[in-house]
């Protein structure tokens, strides 16, 4: 089954690969006997749907949870191993969108206002008062 994440990508199941193995997670005595959990990769290096400035685009956002260029999600909270295949795929089209997605506008540099100062001012000199009022007084 393809993965749609957008119109203009559409990821091939060929590309897709899955692991199962047995989740730790709810299910009481028949989690010991199912492979429910599951792993889900995708190797954005070697992808043929991708264009360049796409994969660099994706290798640069998401570097920090590629090994090699594969990327791998998991999913584990459902108890039946077809519900965690669609959980996987819509984490894996979520994590793509993410990092194809525009970057946002840049911040555009502003001065704190009078008022703001003023009250940072002010507010730093009331807990200066307090902390002063706890120390012992002096011997004079």
């Amino acid at each position: 089954m393809d993965l749609e994440v957008s119109r203009s990508l559409t990821i091939p199941a060929a590309e897709l690969g899955w692991r199962f193995s047995r989740s730790s997670g709810p299910g009481g005595q028949h989690v010991n006997t199912t492979d429910s959990r599951v792993e889900l990769s995708w190797n954005i290096g070697e992808s043929q749907v991708l264009t360049d400035d796409r994969r660099r685009m994706l290798l640069e956002r998401l570097g920090k949870r590629l090994v090699d260029g594969v990327l791998t999600v998991a999913s584990s909270e459902r108890r039946s191993q077809l519900r965690n295949r669609e959980a996987a795929l819509e984490k894996l089209a979520n994590l793509v969108r993410e990092g194809l997605a525009p970057p946002g506008p840049k911040r555009r540099a502003t001065k704190p206002t009078k008022g703001s100062q003023r009250r940072r001012l002010e507010s730093k000199g009331q807990r200066s008062a307090t902390k002063a009022q706890r120390r012992r007084p002096t011997a004079d």
